[in-house]
């Protein structure tokens, strides 16, 4: 470290974010010639729609769409996020007041708690979650309080186990299904009671849910804004990364509560410029031209990694619910820690996994593992780990 250059306490109380940790021990094995076969981030290995990629040169072509795309996202993008959730969910959202598209969901997860949490205001987060729902309550100087997500109740948040001192400080609750990493999927009448529950004490609500199109076994996966009188205190945030495999391109959106979102723009509109232009064109013809049969499509492939992988769990040591939705089969390790079976399958396999222990303290002794390679590389993943596992036992 640069001599006398000291951190801000906010940064000395988060930890490097663990896949850059994982990204970079991944490279170094690369680079001494071994083929890594990586199942930790959750990147969509499959091609976005044509129509997306076709939109995109054309408008690139185009001299007069590099400027500044606005901070609140084209008229158009805004629009077709709204098109989006009225066809999907039919929920009806004001494209002027109630829709504000992002760099990506992460950065308005990060972003909305600058705008709303106060130094030792308390977040309600998911444990296990998504690591941004647990540190960017402390980037505003918030405290993150873990709700346990209850396996036998499928992976719901255990709101009756939040002590009553908590919940008077708690200002936002935090929650995502399809479910990263569990792979739960909520229902409507779940929605209502999480509502309910944060109209009773006063608390903000904001729900991730960028897996809703990603889903198996004929499972649905409603909004949180379908619940009656939802926007009076709720947002959701959703994306294009997962829906079209478009992760790289950073389109995300926050939709919902009018003065929730206005107060995120009044961020956001002070640290970035908006979306590249081009981008949100593609964007665009991705939320209203691409059909449900291209999305069932895409999922079926998906559900056969999904099953390849459950089919063989009791091989390399691993127990797991079926996931419902989203990328990543979510599994319990029968014998020793989470750190050391990823260690391990790492370094001997060479097959990279994501511990469970990042997600949460409730994610310690699992693991999560993505669904973000080719069926007959999933494949080569599990015999090399259970080749490993066989060794080790």
């Amino acid at each position: 470290m640069t001599e006398n250059l000291i951190l801000a306490e906010r940064l000395q109380r988060i930890p490097a974010y663990p896949f850059a940790a994982i990204s970079k021990r991944v490279r170094q094995l690369v680079g001494q010639g071994l083929d890594v076969i990586q199942l930790d981030i959750g990147s969509p290995d499959l091609p976005p729609p044509p129509a997306c990629v076709d939109a995109l040169c054309e408008s690139a072509a185009n001299p007069k769409r590099h400027g500044y795309g606005g901070f609140s996202g084209t008229p158009e993008l805004r629009q077709a996020f709204a098109s989006y959730y009225s066809r999907r969910f039919g929920v009806p959202l004001d494209p002027e007041r109630e829709v504000l598209p992002l760099l990506g969901s992460k950065e308005g997860i990060v972003n909305i708690h600058l705008a709303l949490i106060n130094p030792g205001d308390i977040v309600l987060v998911p444990d296990p979650c998504y690591t941004a729902y647990q540190r960017a309550p402390i980037l505003a100087g918030g405290e993150p309080f873990p709700v346990p997500l209850d396996p036998t109740k499928g992976f719901l948040p255990a709101l009756d186990q939040i002590p009553a001192n908590v919940i008077r400080r708690a200002r936002l609750l935090w929650i995502n299904y399809p479910n990263n990493p569990t792979g739960a999927v909520a229902t409507l009448d779940d929605y209502e009671l999480i509502v309910a529950f944060c109209r009773k004490n006063n608390i903000m609500l904001c729900s991730d849910n960028p897996y809703a199109d990603v889903t198996f076994d004929g499972a649905h996966a409603p909004s949180v804004l379908e619940v009656s009188g939802a926007k009076d205190l709720a947002v959701e945030f959703n994306s294009i990364s997962k829906t079209f495999n478009m992760a790289g391109w950073r389109i995300g959106v926050c939709v919902g509560n009018a003065d929730m979102i206005d107060a995120l723009l009044r961020i956001k509109s002070n640290i970035d410029s908006g979306l590249f232009n081009v981008i949100q064109d593609a964007a665009c013809v991705a939320l209203t031209t691409v059909s449900e049969s291209w999305i069932r499509s895409r999922n079926r492939v998906y559900e056969e990694r999904r099953d390849v992988v459950l089919s063989n769990l009791d091989r390399i040591g691993l127990r797991a619910v079926v996931p419902l939705g989203g990328l990543y089969v979510w599994a319990a390790i029968d014998t020793g820690s989470d750190e050391d079976y990823v260690r391990g399958a790492l370094e001997e396999a060479h097959v990279s996994l994501s511990p469970g222990s990042i997600y949460g303290p409730s994610g310690r002794n699992y693991v999560r593992i993505s669904l973000v390679v080719d069926t007959a590389r999933m494949l080569e993943a599990i015999n090399r780990l259970a080749q490993w596992y066989r060794s080790r036992n």
